[in-house]
């Protein structure tokens, strides 16, 4: 049985344990297609079985986020789990509408230290903890739209932000706080979209059961946005091209009337690409 569990991480949680527990609860493989730090919330997918070889399409979906950002602090994992560090000023809402133009479009953004990122074989992390410094570099990610929705306490801010994949919405906090002149973090954060999952459709893990969890279950194909073919040419399931007059692109491939997973035309023809039943 393959598809996907559009989990509601609960905060203080890690995506790591989510998936886990969808392991246990089903006793299928599972993956998360896009990591949420353990102090936020909000949507998760996670896929089973074959469904799991969808990763790299999903990893390239834009992602809503709900965040609220502290102004005249920090902290040295911008979340609220680090070493606090005090300093300057609280902007006026004003100023900061007017600055967070800056920050849409892409952007070459720096990942936190403490961030999943790879350096010499290690985890960034990793280093941050044992007092290293981990040589990071910038990355480009794109930020489509940053929206401050108002002032929820004297420090306080909320913003809603929808952004490509790879973007840290702590380090937004972060380098919008450096552009008005003070410290900033992230004091919240919750993940209200990413792809086609969305929040109102997401379900608590302890909503789920080992006699509940398939009513849950969201079908691999209903969740691809690509033309249907249908084929009983059984060099496709050799791995074999075969002859064909479709436009160039992906597609959903069902054999003999039941989803088989996905094939791309090229050229004039056209092979399996990944077996997603």
């Amino acid at each position: 049985m393959t598809g996907f569990l559009n989990i509601d991480k609960p905060s203080g949680k890690s995506s790591a344990h989510t998936v886990n527990f969808v392991k246990r609860l089903t006793g299928r493989p599972a993956g998360h297609l896009g990591t949420l730090d353990p102090f936020a919330s909000g949507v998760l997918p996670v896929g089973l079985g074959n469904a799991n070889r969808l990763f790299d399409y999903f990893l390239t979906k834009k992602k809503t986020y709900s965040a609220r950002f502290y102004f005249g602090a920090t902290t040295d994992t911008l979340d609220p789990e680090g070493a606090l560090t005090v300093g300057g000023e609280v902007p006026a809402e004003e100023e900061i509408r007017n600055t967070l133009s800056k920050f849409v479009g892409t952007l070459d953004q720096m990942p936190p230290a403490y961030s999943a990122k790879s350096v010499g074989g290690r985890r960034s992390y990793e280093l941050a903890r044992r007092g290293e410094a981990p040589q990071l570099s910038t990355k480009r990610v794109t930020v489509e739209r940053f929206d401050l929705l108002g002032q929820t306490g004297v420090h306080e801010f909320e913003f809603e932000i929808t952004c490509g994949a790879g973007t840290y919405i702590r380090a937004l906090a972060r380098d919008l706080a450096e552009a008005l002149g003070t410290l900033g973090y992230c004091t919240a954060l919750r993940r209200t979209a990413s792809g086609i999952f969305t929040a109102e459709t997401a379900v608590l893990p302890e909503r789920l059961t080992p006699e509940n969890w398939r009513e849950f279950l969201i079908e691999t194909d209903s969740v691809l946005p690509f033309s249907v073919i249908s084929s009983e040419d059984k060099r496709l399931l050799q791995g074999q091209k075969v002859e064909t007059d479709l436009q160039d692109g992906l597609y959903k491939l069902y054999f003999e009337g039941a989803f088989y997973g996905l094939a791309k035309a090229e050229g004039g023809l056209l092979k399996a690409e990944k077996k997603l039943c």
